[in-house]
């Protein structure tokens, strides 16, 4: 704990949050309150917590289960205070541990290994940790609940226990003997005008009620499961009967504490702007907020998209007057797009990002994604459960007979809230998104915006500043199904000015949403992809990661350029041509890459099956382009990973599996490919990984699995190994090779429409036939 606290004393604000957030993931307790190590005055670091979500489940006056997630911050729950008068025998936060997790020791303590029995940094230090309840019959607490823990005696590190008590819904002290006229005793009848239970190390006595209605028990001697079980009961007999509730946030009212986010002047300028763009949000209802506030991106942009698509797959009786009908429907969209007003909302954007020095612009970001999550959150929420519970009326429906017209008309309902999800879906990409369909649409007419303060050849500058500092650029827009190439390009040209033409290694990723595909980036880069069950972005996006020094001596280049998927076979996203898009957007990004991972979700290739065939299908179409590709296939969630003979078996099934798909997709293009690898590169003993189940029980409590991160190792030596025998690509290259790919998708039509080879190869017997 000393080492972790000198790290934290030592870090910027960007670190401490990262490694807060972090250890939030892992189920570990987090600092509340930090004295200074020289002067003791006392930090509350706020900013730590902004990136923590919480979910749990829990039931409702009606007896049903409804599940929330909400950013810690913001959520009231009841809080339960532990500290300690003097030097007791028994460990506080072991006890604490039997509370919230008995099988993880979410607060560190004297038990544990590498643990000392002397101090440096850790007197007076408060952290806090949350029970989530996941509804089910077994749980300790029915609802989410704080647990702060102070470390030290209380009677030196008065401040704290002066706030805390005052916040607290329930204080529990461990104490040693008492004298009557001991100091302790006065300080503790002081405390009894709150819920108080006090804990006797060196007495044995089961649980008694004093005459104020608190509580006390004694230890010594005593089970310690009973002890605890005996704790739980008379805190859960202070809740029903009192509802005070405590709010993270709220800590910072206090006067006599230092806030982080107060005392970072970059970082208060950073949420001052991000917090003007969001009052001209306030009272919007958030499925118009794209349509008036991002006009850009909305149907001129969905229109001139379909027309480029129909410009590269001509019918057979179009001639040249109806292709230049389209190319001047095309360029009058275009126009319409640049007549359109920027909103004052985007404005401001590029203001503030063109005003501010390298870290008010990453704070800028980082409070602006903050508070647009929270700003939608509820919204997406409670669209997400109106999706659910249509689907589940419509599975029921599915199982009745003759109620075709009930059973239409919910269906159409469903994808009538699958778009409002679409719509509702808000965040830091949209904004970027319409910056660059500014940029295409004044590139196009080659004239400035009125309403523009810098001209437009400014906008991929930015764009490209945020991919230095770390920030994912969407590269193909899932919702319009389109690559915009010129500010693509544009941006790749900034990125080259800035830190030259330098060689890059593409990485990109297949899966199904939902599999642990970001968790997985997440984890072996240090990313910061979206991660969220509810999420409902589409497309495709990449972020820039340095290779580091030790690493550059293996590698042939300076950058990975990770390319992560969203939204393949997306259940809320269903509705639309979806198939036809999830094809176009697989074989990008697997075209694209040096290496591809194919995340699969256990061990059932089926859904990634179709998929994949199309994926091979179209590289042996697409022939003009000169693809290079390979991949590694990681199936998470495998239960039993040591099973030798299983998994040389599961091997040699997979190998089958894609070279009859790939076989039979040759037949059809009389090509010659014999195995999947004649088309993407792959070695079955050694490009396919065995992932553990992420969690080591059951959520929202258990923490992750520590096999899951050796496993994660693994994969990275292995790309690594990949990436040190690839060339990788120069940034030029890239944007040609996109350029190029994409072209070459734009005209090949025939193969994305089917769901897999077979159904490819059925239509055109049925049309030779005909």
């Amino acid at each position: 704990m000393d080492v972790q606290m000198a790290v934290f004393h030592c870090a910027d604000g960007f670190l401490k949050q990262l490694m807060v957030t972090k250890l939030s993931q892992c189920q570990y307790a987090l600092p509340l309150f930090v004295p200074d190590p020289f002067t003791r005055q006392i930090l509350f670091p706020l900013w730590t917590f902004r990136q923590i979500n919480k979910s749990w489940k829990m039931k409702n006056s009606n007896n049903e289960i409804i599940s929330q997630t909400q950013p810690i911050y913001k959520a009231k729950t009841p809080m339960v205070f532990f500290f300690r008068f003097g030097s007791v025998s028994s460990s506080k936060s072991q006890l604490m541990n039997s509370l919230i997790n008995e099988k993880h020791n979410t607060f560190f303590h004297r038990n544990c290994p590498g643990s000392s029995r002397t101090r440096v940094l850790m007197n007076g230090v408060v952290e806090i940790a949350w029970f989530c309840p996941s509804g089910t019959y077994d749980d300790k607490f029915s609802d989410c609940v704080a647990f702060c823990n102070l470390h030290g005696d209380a009677g030196a590190n008065e401040k704290q226990l002066q706030i805390l008590t005052e916040m607290a819904s329930v204080n529990v002290v461990l104490l040693p003997l008492l004298d009557r006229d001991d100091c302790i005793a006065a300080k503790i009848q002081s405390l009894c005008k709150k819920p108080l239970i006090c804990l006797f190390t060196e007495n044995e006595f089961p649980i008694q009620k004093t005459k104020r209605g608190n509580f006390k028990i004694g230890m010594k001697g005593r089970n310690q499961s009973d002890v605890s079980e005996e704790l739980r009961r008379a805190i859960k007999d202070f809740f029903s009967e009192s509802s005070s509730t405590f709010r993270l946030e709220d800590v910072s009212k206090h006067s006599d504490i230092r806030v982080d986010e107060e005392d970072d002047d970059d970082c208060r300028r950073g949420r001052e702007a991000a917090q003007q763009m969001m009052s001209l949000l306030k009272n919007k209802d958030l499925t118009e907020i794209k349509e008036s506030f991002l006009p850009h991106q909305g149907k001129l942009w969905h229109q001139w998209c379909q027309k480029n698509k129909k410009l590269h797959r001509p019918q057979r009786d179009e001639t040249e007057i109806d292709f230049s009908r389209v190319h001047s429907t095309m360029s009058n969209i275009r126009k319409n797009q640049h007549e359109s007003d920027i909103s004052e909302f985007v404005v401001l954007f590029i203001k503030e990002m063109n005003s501010y020095g390298e870290l008010e612009k990453i704070f800028f970001l980082k409070w602006l994604r903050i508070f647009l999550d929270e700003y939608t959150s509820a919204d997406l929420s409670a669209l997400i459960n109106k999706y659910d519970d249509k689907w589940s009326k419509i599975l029921k429906l599915k199982g009745i007979r003759d109620n075709y017209e009930q059973l239409n008309s919910e269906q159409t309902e469903l994808e009538r809230i699958s778009e409002e999800l679409q719509a509702a879906a808000f965040g830091l990409e949209h904004i970027v998104r319409e910056i660059g369909q500014i940029y295409e649409s004044c590139s196009s007419v080659k004239k400035n915006k009125k309403d523009l303060q810098f001209h437009f050849s400014s906008l991929p500058s930015l764009a490209a500043e945020m991919m230095i500092s770390g920030f994912p650029l969407e590269l193909m827009d899932g919702d319009a199904v389109h690559v915009p190439v010129i500010w693509i390009s544009a941006v790749i040209d900034q990125l080259i000015l800035k830190l030259g033409d330098q060689r890059v290694f593409v990485l990109s990723i297949l899966g199904i949403q939902s599999s642990g595909k970001s968790t997985m980036l997440n984890a072996m880069f240090g990313l910061q992809f979206a991660v969220s069950a509810g999420r409902c972005t589409r497309g495709a996006f990449m972020q820039l990661v340095k290779v580091s020094g030790e690493l550059k001596a293996q590698l042939n280049f300076d950058y990975i350029l990770v390319v992560d998927t969203e939204g393949l076979r997306a259940l809320e996203l269903a509705g639309r041509s979806t198939r036809h898009h999830d094809n176009e957007l697989a074989t990008f990004v697997a075209g694209l890459a040096n290496l591809t991972l194919i995340n699969i979700f256990g061990e059932n290739l089926a859904e990634m099956q179709d998929i994949l065939q199309i994926v091979v299908q179209a590289f042996m179409r697409m022939n003009k382009v000169r693809l290079n590709p390979s991949c590694v296939f990681v199936h998470q969630n495998i239960s039993d990973i040591t099973a030798e003979d299983k998994i040389t078996m599961a091997r040699r099934q997979l190998q089958e599996t894609l070279d009859k798909m790939t076989k039979f997709a040759a037949e059809d293009e009389s090509c010659h490919a014999e195995c999947f690898s004649d088309v993407i590169r792959f070695d079955v003993e050694k490009d396919v990984k065995y992932f553990a189940q992420f969690w080591e029980g059951s959520p929202p409590m258990a923490p992750p699995n520590p096999r899951y991160y050796e496993n994660i190792q693994e994969l990275k030596k292995s790309v690594i190994f990949h990436a040190s025998k690839s060339h990788g690509m120069t940034l030029t290259h890239l944007a040609d090779h996109i350029k190029d790919l994409w072209e070459a998708l734009l005209n090949e039509q025939f193969v994305f429409s089917f769901g897999n080879s077979l159904k490819s190869s059925a239509y055109r017997k049925l049309e030779s036939e005909y």
